[in-house]
């Protein structure tokens, strides 16, 4: 994916395994369905890291601990932990995560993503990048931005 390593050996971690989603047989198939922690979870989860072939959740980056969801004010705060406090990515992977959401979810929902308290030299840059509509617009105008995002968020067949 990109030439010189900023982490050369992650560690990977094992996939939980997937739930099943329980549904009773009398739902009302017009009714608003609840979004909750983990729909967006399996949302996010296979989402590939920019630097290495492995997903946002073998290398823990993300959690389902870390997805926040309050349907009722269809709100929804992603909180990942880079690899590395000076992984050069981590911008990449928030675009990549509010991208991922945005074509996921409602527009009603607001999309909060946080680079996790403490886990990286520039947080407070990232994070205000992140969460800014204009700079995230500004982002996905440039191709080669697009072309890296789309690359992870293009589904893996394992």
């Amino acid at each position: 994916m990109v030439s010189g390593l900023i982490n050369a050996n992650p560690v990977v971690y094992e996939k939980k395994e997937r739930r099943t989603r329980s549904s009773p047989g009398d739902v009302d198939e017009y009714a608003v369905e609840q979004i909750d922690q983990l729909e967006i979870f399996d949302h996010i989860r296979d989402i590939k890291d920019p630097e290495h072939p492995y997903s946002l959740e073998e290398l823990k980056v993300i959690t389902e601990d870390a997805v926040e969801v309050d349907d009722n004010r269809s709100y929804v705060r992603v909180t990942f932990t880079p690899t590395v406090e000076h992984c050069s990515m981590a911008t990449v992977i928030g675009l990549c995560l509010r991208v991922k959401l945005m074509r996921s979810l409602p527009p009603r929902y607001k999309v909060d993503i946080r680079v996790a308290p403490g886990t990286h030299a520039t947080e407070a840059a990232v994070n205000k990048q992140l969460n800014d509509k204009e700079r995230v617009a500004a982002a996905l105008e440039n191709p080669n931005l697009v072309d890296m995002v789309d690359e992870c968020l293009a589904p893996s067949y394992e």
